[in-house]
Parts: C-alpha cells; sequence; structure tokens
C-alpha cells in the first residue's frame, strides 16, 4: 500500500506560496473592469473535475476556484495527461478507451480503474517530492510535467495498444498557466496569459446549460445525449436555450468569470462517454451544425466551421469556494 510520507505537506506548502503570488497579481489586473449589477439566470446544478485529460470526470459538491482550475486538495481539474514516446499529448479523439479511466483522488493518492483493467494507484506527493521536471508538448506547447512511474504508464500502454511502455502519465509541474499561443488569432482579445490553466485546450472553466443539452435532445433523431458528452466543469440549471450566448460574465458563489468565447465542438463528441463507442451518425456533431454556427462573418474566420455549444471561461476574481446549488449570475 502506498504511503504519504512527509511529501504532501512539503508539495503542499510550495504549491501555496508560488499560488498566492499569481493571485494577486490577476486580482489586481482584473478588478477595475468587473460588472457592478448582476442578474439571477439560475442555478449550479453540477460541478466537476477531470484529474487526467480525456478522462473520466469527478462530482463534487464544493470546489476551490484558482486560475489553474477547480481544485479540492489533491484533486485538480486537468493537471494530467497521457503522452506517447515522444512527449506528445494524446486524447480520446484517438483513443476512445481513455474515457472510461474513472480516477478518483483521496488524500494525495490517485486511483485509476477501468472495467478491462486492475485498479492502479499514484502517489501525487510522491510524484511532486521526488520526479524531476520533464517536458511534453499539449497543442503545440510544451509544458513542463513529472512523470508519475513505470506502473500507471505500464497500465495505460496496455489499456490503449497492448504494449508494454508506449505511453506515460504526466503531472503538470508549475502553478503557472500555460504558455499562451493564439496562434495568430487576435478575434479573442480578451483572453490573457493567466487564463489557459494547466493542460485544458482553450481555458481554465468552461460552463454548459442544462436547457441547451435538453433541445439539443430534441432535435436528435438517433441518440440522446447527456451533459457528459460536454465535458463541462459547470452545469447550470434554469435558463432558457442558448440564453448563455448573451451572457459576458458570470458570477458564481466569490467567484467571476469573463466568458472568453463560445466552446466549439469537435469529433470527441461524437463518442458515447458511456460505452467508449464512436457514433456511426457523428451525432450530435452534425445536427449542432445545422443551428449552431457561427453567424458574424470575422467570428466564423476566427474559429472555423465547428458548431458552438457552451461557454469558455476565465476566473477574474481571486480564489474562492463554489458550491452544488450556488445561484448563477449572469451581466
Amino acid at each position: 500500500m502506498l504511503q504519504q510520507a512527509p511529501y504532501v505537506t512539503a508539495a503542499a506548502v510550495t504549491a501555496g506560496v508560488l499560488g498566492s503570488v499569481y493571485y494577486i497579481y490577476h486580482i489586481y489586473q482584473n478588478r477595475k473592469r468587473l460588472p457592478t449589477e448582476w442578474t439571477q439566470v439560475g442555478t449550479l446544478e453540477h460541478i466537476y473535475a477531470y484529474p487526467i485529460k480525456s478522462c473520466g470526470g469527478i462530482a463534487m459538491e464544493t470546489a476551490m476556484c484558482t486560475t489553474l482550475g477547480l481544485r479540492d486538495g489533491w484533486l485538480r481539474d486537468r493537471v494530467l495527461m497521457v503522452v506517447d514516446q515522444k512527449g506528445n499529448f494524446v486524447t480520446a479523439r484517438n483513443y476512445p478507451e481513455l474515457l472510461l479511466v474513472q480516477p478518483s483522488v483521496r488524500n494525495s493518492i490517485l486511483t485509476l480503474k477501468h472495467r478491462d483493467m486492475e485498479p492502479v494507484y499514484v502517489n501525487l506527493a510522491e510524484v511532486v517530492a521526488l520526479q524531476s521536471p520533464k517536458t511534453a508538448v499539449v497543442w503545440g506547447v510544451t509544458v513542463p510535467v513529472l512523470d508519475c512511474g513505470w506502473e500507471v504508464s505500464e497500465w495505460f500502454s496496455r489499456l490503449l495498444d497492448m504494449s508494454a511502455i508506449n505511453f506515460r502519465l504526466v503531472y503538470y509541474a508549475t502553478q503557472k498557466p500555460r504558455r499562451l499561443d493564439l496562434m495568430g488569432n487576435t478575434f479573442y482579445y480578451n483572453i490573457t496569459k493567466n487564463d489557459t490553466g494547466a493542460l485544458p485546450d482553450e481555458t481554465s472553466y468552461h460552463v454548459i446549460n442544462a436547457a441547451s443539452v435538453a433541445d439539443l435532445n430534441a432535435r436528435l433523431r438517433s441518440c440522446q445525449v447527456t451533459h457528459h458528452t460536454f465535458r463541462p466543469n459547470f452545469v447550470v440549471q434554469g435558463p432558457q436555450p442558448y440564453e448563455e450566448d448573451r451572457w459576458r460574465f458570470l458570477k458564481i458563489g466569490d467567484n467571476v468569470f469573463e466568458v472568453i468565447k463560445p466552446c466549439l465542438r469537435c469529433v470527441l463528441t461524437t463518442i458515447d462517454p458511456e460505452t467508449g463507442v464512436r457514433r456511426e451518425e457523428r451525432e450530435p456533431l452534425q445536427t449542432l451544425k445545422t443551428y449552431r454556427q457561427i453567424s458574424d462573418p470575422e467570428e466564423r474566420r476566427a474559429s472555423g466551421c465547428a458548431p458552438r455549444m457552451g461557454l469558455q471561461l476565465a476566473l477574474r476574481s481571486g480564489r474562492g469556494l463554489v458550491a452544488h446549488r450556488d445561484p448563477v449570475l449572469a451581466a
């Protein structure tokens, strides 16, 4: 059995000190432009963190909002990822079995389960205390990471291609957000260097409106989907379908978020998160394309032809708690 030893305290203290510096700067930069008038639009129905990029999510009753994303002790959103032998990240787009990996975190012990595999355990405190930073690549950006060890890497390798060691699990190795790479796209000018989080695709937070998912289901013919298809951090209950298109800021608990951009949907949504099987009809992507395309010509040039569903958010206040059933206010 893995032991936590003294690694937990030392690693946590280091992370806390570094994180505080960034929050003070972050608050100073944003406090002048936050809204002063708010309207309640709904309630926070669900909170999710996804410790490993492309793997299963964990439902949370409460969470701390930080620049790097949701956090509850060692449970943090998208701070781990699977990489290939060249250090490039891999996702469920190419390896749908990842969606069926169910993580849990207790103290500093990460447990991974899969229906076809024995459980495997990683002591994250040991990883942080004992490993030296290496580099990996996510969406073309080089990031510092810590290797999580032979046992879990062999586990993922057997799961994904029945090899011995073609894949490794790595842990994000800094309290700084990932370097921002706009790739020449300046349309979404309100995104800042503090908004990219650790290892998410775009920003640290993602919200979806439950009524928009229900409306999509009313249009689908060959299947039905849930909010799990879209892997959100927050699910809001109460607004009308697509009312979120008009939001510029959200306030949940003590936290203020700015809407950075719509979440543009890709082929990952065509994989059933409960079975890991691709839908032959490419749904719900095909239906979304019939009515959720971006219409503004300039924004369309910046974002391409992917349909929108949900919003990408960035934290604009200091760290604070969110809780299930918190009121959600918009401006």
